[in-house]
């Protein structure tokens, strides 16, 4: 699979600030049992987010919390 870039996420967080927490909020759903947005074999599960904001996934909440498209 492709290395992900903090460049192409944080285009489309908006700013690095929000893509911390688009992931750090993505990774704790993916930790308590929600499903994968994207096929990886990557365990961890800030990588699995940080793949899904990549992939235009999961995109910032107007009201500070990410959510799912």
């Amino acid at each position: 699979m492709a290395r992900i870039t903090i460049e192409d996420c944080t285009e489309r967080a908006g700013n690095r600030f929000a893509l911390v927490v688009m992931v750090s909020v993505r990774a704790k759903q993916i930790m308590r049992g929600a499903r994968g947005l994207v096929k990886t074999t990557e365990n961890k599960a800030v990588v699995n987010a940080l793949r899904e904001v990549a992939a235009g996934y999961v995109a910032p909440d107007l009201e500070g919390d990410a959510a799912q498209h």
